[in-house]
């Protein structure tokens, strides 16, 4: 079983907080696409900003109050638990934001391909693939767990990362639903126990961690691969 006391101790003034980790083998690895196997969403999103004219502030205010609401405490169901449930189709949420949104120029964005436009800059991360790849030939089983955006993935090459693909809009679930991450599981015949979840959400890791898996909040390769070498007790590669 998993568990993740915290000690905080001091040393001269400053404390220091540690996790530890008591728990079986690790024999899988699930693990997000957006802003963990691409570049942060936050620069896409920066990039698509500037192509359309977007007021950045008003987008900031209304994401965050969105986001807000999906991953943390708010009530009730909202546009983006239905969109990464695939209960609500990605044109329809496409007019629901734009109409939220402006242009500097004090006009809504074009709604139509909205989501196509926000996504485009993400790029593969090679770094992370090649830490799949590896792996995998250590014996080790991996699964993506994604929520989707009414998006296109990428799958060309999937056969020989993955054993199994989970996307949220395509099983009618989504994270932090504790749910999804037991569907996951079974697809690749493994307990929580026996897993670690990399995703760049903290709810997300929360949510893992309840269930017994192992968390890693990724903000960067390097670090991701660190702390994924130290719980696999593995050599990864760096691109």
């Amino acid at each position: 079983m998993g568990f993740y006391p915290e000690i905080t101790g001091v040393s001269g003034v400053k404390a220091i907080s540690v996790t530890l980790y008591a728990r079986t083998m690790l024999t899988g690895v699930l693990i997000d696409w957006g802003g963990v196997l691409t570049t942060s969403l936050s620069d896409s999103i920066a990039r698509w900003i500037a192509a359309d004219r977007i007021d950045g502030d008003l987008y900031r205010r209304v994401m965050r109050e969105l986001i807000d609401h999906a991953y943390g405490e708010g009530d009730g169901e909202s546009v983006v638990h239905a969109l990464e449930r695939g209960e609500l189709a990605g044109p329809a949420f496409e007019r629901d934001l734009a109409a939220r949104l402006l242009t500097v120029d004090g006009v809504p964005p074009v709604a139509e391909g909205l989501l196509e436009r926000m996504f485009a800059g993400f790029e593969r991360v090679e770094a992370m693939y090649d830490m799949l790849r590896d792996v995998r030939l250590h014996g080790v089983k991996t699964c993506l767990l994604s929520n989707s955006w009414s998006n296109e993935y990428p799958r060309d090459g999937w056969d020989e990362l993955f054993d199994a693909v989970v996307i949220s809009g395509e099983v009618g679930m989504r994270k932090p639903e504790p749910r999804i991450f037991h569907h996951a599981l079974g697809q690749i015949g493994l307990a929580g126990e026996e897993c670690v979840f990399i995703d760049d959400i903290e709810a997300n890791i929360l949510a893992a961690r309840a269930i017994g898996m192992a968390g890693i909040h990724h903000r960067d390769p390097d670090t991701t691969i660190a702390e994924l070498e130290s719980l696999l007790s593995l050599t990864l590669r760096r691109a």
